[in-house]
């Protein structure tokens, strides 16, 4: 059965195409069933009428999916929106990889070096007691807490983890990235996907 799965990704990586490719690579496949997935990402088209606008498509947009990849180009770990997205698609409990799409030949036909891992760039920190855990991004050189998912950096686990304990977790750790040409995206995708 095919999952709904939600693309994260910079703008500009969709106005040279590269992020298309992995999004709409379905199309010349037999049926979504074969792909093994449905997008269910969104545009930026929110960002006219403003943050809490963005939020609430992004929020829509990832509804009923179980899966959330970040289409990684050059800037995507700098971008706000997708550090976002990936912060609460971790919440919601998606599986989460990233594909690097760099190496997609852009309309121009040129490709670019692999970008910088989002991943690397987000993590958490467990509490003294390991009932909770607390954002942070990487910022400006150091690391930050993060609160904007639901207004708030820390959560209460469902379930806790005492032998965590003030242990922090890089993102990078947790989620595995592919790249879409090496790892043959357009044959493998579906299997990448949970």
């Amino acid at each position: 059965m095919a999952k709904r799965v939600f693309f994260s990704f910079h703008y500009d990586d969709v106005k040279s195409f590269r992020a298309n490719v992995v999004r709409q690579h379905w199309v010349t496949k037999p049926n979504r069933e074969v792909a093994g997935f449905f997008d269910a990402s969104i545009w930026e088209k929110a960002k006219k009428e403003g943050f809490i606008a963005l939020k609430r498509m992004i929020n829509s947009g990832l509804k009923n999916t179980s899966n959330t990849c970040v289409l990684i180009g050059t800037e995507t770990y700098k971008r706000p929106w997708v550090r976002y997205e990936i912060f609460k698609s971790f919440v919601r409990g998606n599986h989460i990889i990233g594909v690097h799409i760099n190496g997609i030949r852009d309309r121009n036909k040129q490709t670019k070096n692999t970008g910088k891992n989002p991943f690397s760039y987000l993590g958490y920190r467990y509490n003294d007691s390991g009932t909770h855990i607390t954002f942070f991004e990487y910022l400006n050189g150091k690391w930050v807490e993060y609160s904007s998912v639901d207004n708030k950096s820390t959560f209460k686990l469902t379930k806790a983890k005492p032998s965590k304990k003030n242990e922090f977790v890089k993102f990078s750790d947790l989620y595995k990235t592919y790249l879409w040409n090496k790892d043959k995206g357009y044959e493998n995708f579906g299997t990448w996907i949970k």
